[in-house]
């Protein structure tokens, strides 16, 4: 009996040995063939000899510059991002953000008023909506969707919602009390 489990025991690994060897060849031969190549130089890269330097990235808590002094929030249209810049003029968090079809005008701007829990005009449910202005009778202000989401909005609603994700908004709401200022840049 010892004789024939250990005949099993051989087989079996035998055929262990020939699925590992044959998934093996399978995964080297679908290996792309510049795996292990250097990356070539861009042929749109300057001459200098090969000393040119990579661009360097960008900061994303480097605030805009002419974003104002003090403690704010910064509100970059362009960037669709948003800064709390603490009264040392330093970042303390930043994030990305889904602005509405109605935005904000460039401007200096002091949160109005706040509402922990409402419906948005888009029907959606939010929390945290700090408001700070206005733009042909739409309030615009931060806010989270309560489930979320940070969906991209309907154009065709008169909407004037900054979404962020629930955390950022909890972020804001505890940083962005009545009467601090609100920055917007382009």
């Amino acid at each position: 009996m010892a004789r024939g489990s250990s005949g099993i025991v051989a087989a079996l690994t035998a055929a262990a040995v020939a699925a590992v060897g044959f998934l093996a060849y399978q995964a080297s031969a679908n290996v792309p063939d510049n795996l292990g190549a250097k990356p070539k130089s861009s042929s749109s890269a300057p001459a200098t000899g090969g000393n040119a330097k990579p661009k360097p990235k960008k900061d994303l808590l480097a605030v805009p510059a002419a974003s104002g002094t003090g403690m704010r929030v910064v509100y970059a249209l362009g960037d669709r991002r948003v800064w709390l810049v603490d009264a040392k003029n330093k970042a303390t968090r930043t994030f990305k953000v889904m602005p509405s079809a109605v935005q904000a005008r460039p401007g200096v701007y002091r949160v109005t008023s706040r509402s922990g829990r409402v419906t948005g005009s888009d029907g959606v449910p939010i929390e945290h909506v700090v408001r700070f202005a206005t733009n042909n009778d739409v309030a615009i202000g931060f806010s989270a969707a309560q489930d979320g989401s940070m969906e991209s909005p309907d154009p065709t609603l008169k909407a004037g919602g900054v979404r962020m994700s629930r955390a950022d908004g909890n972020a804001v709401w505890t940083f962005a009390t009545v009467g601090v200022k609100v920055n917007v840049v382009s």
